[in-house]
């Protein structure tokens, strides 16, 4: 006898209530359009939304990371939630472990980010919405903070961005997690919880379950507040790299030693960074400038020599100019 097939989630009819409803309603994008669809309340919520906004217009992609022994019955679930809205599905398959020095949260994110372009340029879509809320948004802020972050930390998540040649939109750093696990809690829409998402191991996850709680008593409407500090961070630094664009441009492209020693100290390591990570993809920590400003400060003689390690490369004097090379 054959296996009975697995009964397809229960799904509400409409998106009445749904908060990522209002995210969306005056947003105007390209179509086609993906969706990231983990399986969970976040991007469930923001998936079918989207698919009553845009009907037919709208593809999921689920990025199977391999990373717990649940992948594959996360997989199959989005399959099924698909199929019960009529939503395409593709799945990429991704291997998330961590180089050396680098943290697992940053390799899964950069592989997360890179199958979602990929596959979203090879299905014809335009951009991809990502389902990132308030609450999200408070810890990447708080997460910059407690490592010294200067202003692009600060600024947090941006709600539109460019990574690997595509569009992702953030239409939900509005609202807060709460609405949306009451709606689906209410609506009875079935979703996956990601056991890590427990394990306080993590900073992030140390940040929700026990800082966020105390934040909410202390100042209730710290979502709104904290977000308002990002948005001014964020202005702040588009000054910055507007300062930048036109003090390198000065210098023809390339930093100058004597061009720089004739700008304020601040000035000098705002364009450096925006030098080094608009051309080279290249971060400078706060001691490797301030190394490098301090060498270019004391570079009065041609046979003054720099060389600061910065990223996987180094920072050198060419004549009255500096350069950065990868060995």
């Amino acid at each position: 006898m054959a296996a009975s097939p697995t009964p397809r989630p229960k799904l509400p009819e409409d998106a009445g209530g749904n908060p990522a409803v209002a995210a969306l309603a005056g947003l105007q994008l390209p179509l086609p359009l993906g969706v990231a669809y983990s399986g969970g309340a976040d991007s469930t919520t923001l998936l079918i939304a989207a698919a009553a906004r845009w009907q037919g217009q709208v593809q999921a992609v689920h990025v199977h990371h391999g990373l717990q022994d649940a992948a594959d019955d996360f997989e199959q679930h989005c399959r099924d939630t698909c199929a019960a809205i009529h939503v395409p599905l593709h799945v990429r398959r991704v291997s998330a472990r961590n180089a050396p020095g680098e943290s697992p949260e940053d390799a899964a994110r950069q592989a997360r980010y890179q199958a979602l372009a990929h596959a979203a340029r090879e299905h014809g879509l335009q951009s991809v919405l990502l389902a990132q809320h308030a609450d999200d948004q408070v810890e990447t802020l708080l997460l910059a903070l407690s490592r010294g972050a200067g202003l692009p930390g600060l600024a947090a998540m941006p709600p539109v961005f460019q990574r690997e040649g595509m569009v992702f939109v953030r239409p939900l750093l509005a609202i807060s997690g709460r609405a949306i696990r009451e709606w689906i809690a209410h609506k009875g829409v079935p979703v996956v919880e990601d056991p890590s998402n427990a394990d306080i191991a993590f900073t992030r996850n140390r940040i929700r379950h026990l800082l966020l709680p105390a934040l909410e008593q202390a100042f209730p409407h710290y979502r709104e507040t904290f977000a308002r500090s990002s948005r001014h961070a964020a202005q702040g630094q588009e000054l910055l790299e507007s300062v930048a664009v036109e003090d390198l441009a000065r210098m023809g492209g390339v930093p100058g030693i004597t061009s720089l020693q004739h700008m304020p100290r601040s000035r000098q390591a705002n364009v450096l960074r925006h030098w080094l990570r608009t051309t080279y993809s290249a971060t400078a920590s706060a001691a490797q400038l301030d190394e490098l400003l301090a060498q270019v400060a004391d570079c009065t003689t041609r046979g003054h020599r720099i060389r600061i390690k910065v990223g996987s490369g180094f920072v050198q004097r060419q004549g009255e100019r500096l350069q950065y090379t990868v060995e």
